[in-house]
This record gives structure tokens, C-alpha cells and sequence, in this order.
């Protein structure tokens, strides 16, 4: 498997903060273990991808990888320095209190910082001895888009049978990772455990969609409420509200709800709901509406395509 995020994600190093998260969402879809049971490479996929969007999404991270400073794990880069300039080193440090003889190969040496330092393990040599940074750990967990949008408390049940509570904070997005601070493999020589990340699979709602902070849902209204206006009762993550449809309201018309969308925590703030108008006819037309419309279209001329059809000509 390839060790570049950006080839692992199908992007160059010219790619935008915003086509490095299309690209991660788009690619994590097509290998979650949850959405592909048979699939048994799909968990290895989906690490893999996971683990190059954590590089890439970060400004910082993505700096240090372009510059050399960490690989596409994640993990510090060796210094640039021969073997030979630690093994005389006028200290001995990498001779003494870590378990190397006089006569140790100083290959050995690397090979043991990489192999204990973990993917972003952090090694000491002390006089105790070497101790490292654990591991992190990655999972997925699927959300409801109600949690997601509202926050909410959950439990996610790790390989080892261990229960661990897990707080979904408002506002929380598809594909976002969360954080969980020494909850990853333990450290080795007393070194701190590593973290454990978790990434959030969002799910979709029957009446509910989000774009960025705002919400938006189709509302259907019958004719009389089009034509005449008038108070109904519409739909929010956080319950039902009163929304006036205007006076000769049309089909694909938005109403706006101020404050009826995500709470973002960075902007102190919560996002719209956009409400798209949709008129409905009654399931059977009856004599008398039919006989009103007949009589109505004999006396009134209007047509609502005479602009679209003037645009064909032109």
C-alpha cells in the first residue's frame, strides 16, 4: 500500500482544504466496514484512508509532511544523520541506560526507535530506559443525523469486549473524527497511551438535509394555502414551529427560519432553516374544484412557461 496521502486519496499537492475532504468522503463511502460486510479488504481501506486524510486535513500536519518532517503515517522522520555520528558520540548517550552493549550496531538502534516509537509515538531515553507514546487507535461509529445534529451520548464497543462512552457534540459532521484523549493502545516503557479516533459516519434523514450550518426541507402546501396564504406548522431539528406561507406562493419557493439550523460552536452561532415550498393537489379532485377551475380558466389568461418560452427563441 501506498505511504502517500495524497496518492492514497487521488489528489495532487496542489488540492484545496475543500477537495481534500470531497475526496476523503467520497473514498471512505466505497470501503466502511459497515456498508461493505463482504468485503474483506475494507477495513484495511478505510484506515488507510482515514489515516491520510488525518495528515492532509491539517494545515500543520500537511505542512510537515510536504516539508519532510513526518511520514505519511504520521510518524517523525529520523534525523539525517550517519550512524556513526551516534555511536561516537562523545556522550554515549545511545550506549548507556537504554540496554545496548559497547559493541551495538547502530542499526539497531533505528530499528528499535521505529519499531517501539509507534505511529505517532513520541521515544525517550532517560536513565529509565526507552518509553514511547502508544499507538492511536481508529474506529467508525454510525450516527444518527438527529445526533449528529443535536449532540448527543453514546457507547462504542472496542475489539476487546471494552465499552467506551463516546459524546457526539453538536453540530457534529459527516466524516469528522473525533478525539479521545489516552483512550488508544498503552505506552510502552510507561509511556503514555495513545489516543483513539473516531470517525463519524452521519446518517440520512426523511425529512432533514444539511448544507454547511443551515438546514433545509421540502414542505408541501395544498392550492388554497398558495393562493391564499396563511399559517401552518413546519418541521425542525429541535420541533415543530409556525411558518406563514405569503400571499400567492409558488412551487419552489424558499421561506426562511432564522436560527432554526446548526449550532456552530467556532462562529457562536447557529445556522437557517430553508424551507422549499411544494404544492400538492388533493389526492382525488372533486366536481366542485373541477367546475371552479373550468370557469376560472375560461376568464384568465395567464401563463406561467411564457418566459421560458420566449428564452428558447432568442
Amino acid at each position: 500500500m501506498s505511504n502517500d496521502p495524497y496518492e492514497i486519496l487521488g489528489l495532487t499537492k496542489a488540492a484545496t482544504a475543500d477537495e481534500i475532504k470531497k475526496a476523503y468522503r467520497k473514498q471512505v463511502r466505497t470501503c466502511h466496514p459497515d456498508l461493505n460486510p463482504d468485503d474483506a479488504g475494507a477495513e484495511a481501506r478505510f484506515k488507510e484512508i482515514t489515516g491520510a486524510y488525518e495528515i492532509l486535513k491539517d494545515s500543520k500536519t500537511r505542512a510537515r509532511f510536504d516539508a519532510g518532517e513526518i511520514d505519511g503515517l504520521g510518524a517523525e522522520r529520523p534525523p539525517r544523520q550517519y550512524y556513526r555520528d551516534f555511536s561516537d558520540a562523545s556522550d554515549n548517550t545511545y550506549q548507556q541506560g537504554r540496554g545496548f552493549g559497547p559493541d551495538v550496531d547502530p542499526a539497531d538502534i533505528f530499528a528499535d526507535i521505529l519499531r517501539n516509537g509507534g505511529r505517532s509515538g513520541r521515544g525517550d531515553y532517560g536513565e529509565r530506559g526507552f518509553s514511547a507514546r502508544g499507538a492511536d487507535a481508529r474506529y467508525s461509529l454510525n450516527v444518527a443525523f438527529l445526533d449528529a445534529a443535536r449532540g448527543a451520548e453514546t457507547r462504542i464497543t472496542l475489539p476487546d469486549g471494552q465499552s467506551l462512552a463516546v459524546k457526539i457534540p453538536q453540530g457534529t459532521e459527516d466524516g469528522q473524527t473525533l478525539r479521545l484523549r489516552g483512550k488508544g493502545a498503552a505506552g510502552y516503557g510507561g509511556g503514555p497511551a495513545g489516543d483513539a479516533l473516531i470517525t463519524v459516519m452521519v446518517g440520512s434523514h426523511p425529512v432533514f438535509r444539511r448544507e454547511g450550518d443551515d438546514i433545509l426541507i421540502t414542505l408541501s402546501i395544498t392550492i388554497d394555502e398558495a393562493v391564499l396564504g396563511g399559517k401552518v406548522t413546519a418541521p425542525t431539528i429541535d420541533g415543530p414551529v409556525g411558518l406563514t406561507i405569503p400571499v400567492g406562493a409558488s412551487s419552489g419557493q424558499t421561506l426562511r427560519l432564522r436560527g432554526r439550523g446548526i449550532a456552530n460552536a467556532k462562529r457562536k452561532a447557529k445556522g437557517d432553516q430553508r424551507v422549499e415550498l411544494k404544492i400538492v393537489t388533493p389526492p382525488e379532485i372533486d366536481d366542485s374544484l373541477r367546475d371552479f377551475f373550468t370557469e376560472w380558466r375560461k376568464t384568465h389568461s395567464f401563463d406561467p412557461r411564457a418566459d421560458l418560452m420566449k428564452g428558447t427563441n432568442s
